[in-house]
């Protein structure tokens, strides 16, 4: 069980010691101590709960770390991932509740990320091969949590970066959901956990069907360009950034000196619209390409002219997997210099 000595994690704590008689479980406490000032004396409280309660407590110290929730969260998902390989533990609970979904509901809202960041707060998540993480809360808020610690008087620490107002999860917790609370729904929290579930469902639908159609068109060693086209946008996308992930990884490189032609001609698709000097770095089957992608492919008219053949539009590009795409290919020119001809070439045939 990941504590931090807040009200939410404490409530996971007390339900876990009642189950466990009946559940045989072996429990454990990771604590996680950044060593920032605010943080002072939150490790002594754990530990105390740990003593008090007769169980082990598994405590990790950051060395220096950057005041920031992002690189925090980082850290503590590693520092989790190597305390539950070293104990043997296959699960960790955490204390997110249905408050903690609907402040990252809105925090991925208004940074404009799509279905997979609104619902990215699920039950559970896959760690490590053998590490899951359950989050057995989403449905509870934190004033609930907060009853709860009154009515078992569990010994809450009250942590003072909760208020801070520079973290901007802070300021959705404490000005924007209280200001939608009174102004427009009093059970905001419940709707936007509500919709999340929601788009849970989607996301997974949409997945599956972009499995199914990497099954079709990747087959017999053969990239079926028109099979691609042919599938809905949507599925289009996440084909496309599953691509480009998968294109990432360390080992995948020696099996792309081997990735299949495309199994459709060049020749046979529809002509390019825009004229062959308009891309003249580079010159095969007749066609104008060019094997330098700029940084930012959407914000140029070569990106929009080569999203608009791929995927028979310019209005809507790929422009994360462009961008995955043109890291991966610049990273073989510098890297690996004997891929060189190889890559212009599988580029060549992509298109």
């Amino acid at each position: 069980m990941a504590v931090s000595g807040g009200q939410d994690s404490l409530c996971v704590l007390k339900l876990l010691l009642d189950l466990a008689p009946d559940w045989g479980w072996q429990l454990g406490i990771i604590h996680c101590d950044h060593r920032w000032p605010s943080d002072a004396g939150i490790a002594d409280h754990v530990a105390h709960l740990a003593a008090q309660w007769n169980l082990p407590l598994y405590l990790a110290v950051a060395e220096t770390i950057e005041e920031s929730e992002a690189a925090a969260r980082h850290w503590r998902y590693q520092a989790i991932v190597q305390i539950g390989a070293a104990q043997g533990y296959g699960k960790v609970a955490t204390g997110h509740t249905q408050s903690d979904l609907s402040e990252t509901f809105l925090y991925n809202l208004i940074r404009g990320s799509g279905a997979d960041g609104l619902q990215a707060l699920g039950w559970q998540r896959i760690l490590a091969p053998h590490l899951e993480l359950i989050r057995p809360l989403l449905n509870v808020s934190r004033q609930e949590t907060g009853q709860f610690c009154q009515q078992f008087h569990l010994p809450v620490w009250e942590d003072a970066a909760n208020a801070n107002p520079r973290y901007a999860r802070n300021r959705l917790r404490n000005q924007l959901l209280p200001y939608l609370r009174d102004q427009f729904n009093p059970q905001v929290e419940s709707a936007l956990a509500q919709t999340a579930e929601l788009l849970r469902a989607d996301v997974e639908y949409l997945q599956a069907c972009a499995t199914t159609l990497a099954q079709q068109v990747i087959q017999d060693n053969r990239l079926h360009r028109d099979r691609l086209r042919a599938a809905p946008l949507a599925i289009q996308r996440r084909w496309c950034a599953s691509f480009a992930n998968y294109c990432l990884k360390p080992r995948t490189l020696p099996k792309l000196r081997r990735l299949p032609i495309c199994s459709l001609p060049l020749t046979a698709a529809a002509p390019p619209p825009y004229p062959a000097a308009s891309l003249p770095r580079f010159k095969a089957r007749g066609w104008s390409y060019s094997p330098v992608f700029p940084r930012k492919p959407w914000k140029s008219q070569r990106g929009l002219i080569l999203a608009s053949w791929l995927f028979g539009t310019a209005k809507e590009p790929i422009y994360r997997f462009f961008n995955l795409l043109g890291q991966f290919l610049l990273a073989v020119v510098i890297e690996f210099s004997d891929y060189l001809t190889e890559g212009i070439q599988l580029l060549a045939q992509l298109v």
